[in-house]
């Protein structure tokens, strides 16, 4: 299938910033703690180096094959049928990510917000938006992302950067931590906070030169990662581990003790909960839009907005399947945990195959041109 090439180097790392920053903003820190105490800026490091090397097997692939999505190549390299099993896993997958995502935000605004409004209402009104926004073309997603881009990034670096004032040196000591025995799933947990940068697989066949995707990678999730390091350091240095581990959204905590400049802003919570419901929002965007998309190119239909609002009646079912707060973020690390299968290790074996592949043939053109030598 060809696709309008109209997304700069710049647009694609604007999308995947935007769609990896999002509901993980809140509770980042509290993971890592839970992993290695002091030592959760390291935990958030390995995170970020997985999600990077998953990050750059995605961009390889969508380099190689220009033209198509993974749903399209994978059928090329490993066969209709077993690829079709492996699609129908990713949209479930992220289909899963989405009624989470839109669980926590029902959960943060009835807790810390509209106290007395449903929480079956605000999980629905953010599905439905994200699902009327998925019927645009990658053109308007793309521009989605753009505008809302700068609304997200620079007011959560504000925060991070006014609220470092307030951090202790001791708090980040020792950086190994106390604790590693939950080092190897503080790791994975972190790592599948960056599992929303699979949207370089629809993005990378819109691109102007997809030549240069790998720039944009790298430049997402130095942004990005970068970002996420920041809060980490900043909650731990402010908080400490022990106090961190008593609160369910630390970044939150620390928009609530940090201030603007001669008191002008005593308290920038408010301010943070506007910038993460736009965080939100564009990351609900982006998996449900993957969802969809996926789902229209495994039918081969030539227009995904027939799906625009199919799957939300199941999207919900699954968003309100956890009891409390404490079994959703259980269910959330466990997803995110088994979701590098399908993010990470997939893709690697396609790339695997793929390398296999390309080097027969070069080894059976070089028979050829010797026989005819």
């Amino acid at each position: 299938m060809e696709y309008p090439r109209q997304v700069t180097v710049i647009q694609a790392a604007i999308i995947l910033i935007s769609t990896i920053i999002g509901v993980g903003v809140l509770a980042l820190s509290l993971f890592a703690v839970r992993a290695a105490e002091s030592g959760a800026p390291l935990v958030t490091v390995l995170g970020i180096l997985i999600g990077l090397i998953g990050l750059w097997i995605i961009t390889l692939l969508g380099m190689r094959y220009p033209t198509k999505s993974i749903i399209e190549y994978s059928e090329e390299l490993i066969g209709k049928w077993t690829a079709r099993v492996f699609s129908v896993l990713i949209i479930a997958f992220f289909s899963q990510l989405t009624a989470l995502a839109s669980r926590e935000f029902g959960e943060v605004v009835v807790t810390s917000v509209l106290s007395k409004t449903p929480l079956e209402v605000t999980v629905i009104v953010m599905l439905l938006l994200a699902a009327l926004s998925s019927r645009s073309d990658m053109t308007t997603f793309t521009y989605f992302h753009h505008f809302y881009f700068p609304l997200i990034v620079f007011p959560l670096v504000l925060i991070v950067v006014l609220s470092l004032k307030n951090a202790q040196l001791v708090n980040l000591l020792p950086v190994w931590g106390n604790e590693h025995h939950g080092w190897v799933a503080g790791t994975l947990t972190m790592a599948a906070l960056f599992q929303g940068s699979f949207v370089m697989t629809i993005v990378i066949p819109v691109m102007r030169r997809p030549e240069r995707a790998m720039i944009a990678s790298f430049i997402g999730m130095l942004i990005s990662g970068g970002l996420y390091l920041l809060i980490v350091v900043a909650t731990v240095g402010v908080f400490g581990a022990e106090e961190i581990k008593n609160l369910v959204w630390p970044t939150l905590e620390l928009a609530k003790t940090t201030s603007l400049p001669a008191n002008i802003l005593e308290r920038l919570d408010g301010a943070f909960l506007a910038v993460w419901v736009t965080a939100v929002f564009t990351t609900l965007l982006s998996s449900y839009y993957l969802a969809i998309h996926f789902l229209s190119q495994l039918l081969r239909l030539r227009d995904h907005k027939m799906f625009s609002f199919f799957l939300i009646p199941f999207i919900y079912v699954i968003a309100m399947f956890p009891q409390n707060l404490l079994q959703m973020y259980g269910i959330i690390q466990i997803v995110g945990r088994w979701g590098l299968v399908i993010t990470v290790f997939y893709p690697l074996v396609l790339l695997v195959v793929d390398l296999i592949r390309k080097k027969k043939k070069e080894s059976r053109g070089d028979q050829r041109v010797a026989k005819t030598d």
